[in-house]
């Protein structure tokens, strides 16, 4: 393939898609894991990789991880987590493009990760970016995540969108303009949505 041939991509939130969310007392919400030892892929989440990758899409992955920038874990604990999904990735043979991840909260008392950024979802800033630096066709690929900044995000890059809905981000007032091109329950249900409509 020339280095200037377009491609079909798939940009993948992390947390609620490829692995739960987890519900932690303290703020009584389902949130980004905090630490790897309470990090666990879905069941089906490889295979549905593997087939996606089988395919020719190249995969990205766009993952919100303000947990730092909130104090709610360290730098070293988010990379354990990574390195954690990069051992089960490997062991499936699964190969992503690229790992855009944002640590950057408009709340954030850390100066570092604190205040207003260009890639925090739902910023397009990563798709267009991988777009430009992968020679990805937007218009052709898809966005696929469980919370509506997601959608919106897919939305104003230009791919098509889908919704893995969980009980937690169900919303019934989304805007039109904002609202997914599929609603599914699962990665696997995503991937199958993905490869039909090829």
């Amino acid at each position: 393939m020339g280095i200037n041939a377009v491609r079909t991509a798939v940009f993948l939130d992390r947390d609620g898609v490829i692995n739960p969310n987890v519900f932690y007392e303290d703020t009584g919400t389902y949130e980004s894991p905090r630490s790897a030892s309470a990090f666990n892929l879905f069941p089906d989440a490889i295979e549905s990789l593997q087939e996606l990758q089988r395919q020719g899409f190249l995969l990205f992955l766009v993952s919100n991880q303000p947990n730092v920038a909130k104090g709610k874990s360290t730098l070293e604990e988010l990379q354990g987590i990574h390195a954690k999904f990069q051992m089960a990735l490997d062991k499936g043979k699964i190969c992503f493009a690229e790992y855009y991840y944002c640590y950057h909260h408009p709340d954030s008392s850390a100066p570092i990760y604190g205040g207003p950024c260009v890639c925090r979802k739902p910023s397009p800033y990563f798709l267009k970016k991988a777009a430009e630096d992968h020679h990805v066709d937007l218009m052709r690929s898809w966005m696929v995540g469980d919370r509506l900044s997601d959608i919106e995000c897919g939305k104003q890059a230009g791919v098509r969108t889908i919704l893995i809905s969980t009980d937690h981000i169900l919303d019934s007032g989304l805007p039109r303009e904002h609202s997914p091109d599929w609603v599914v329950g699962s990665l696997r249900e995503a991937s199958c949505v993905i490869l039909e409509q090829r």
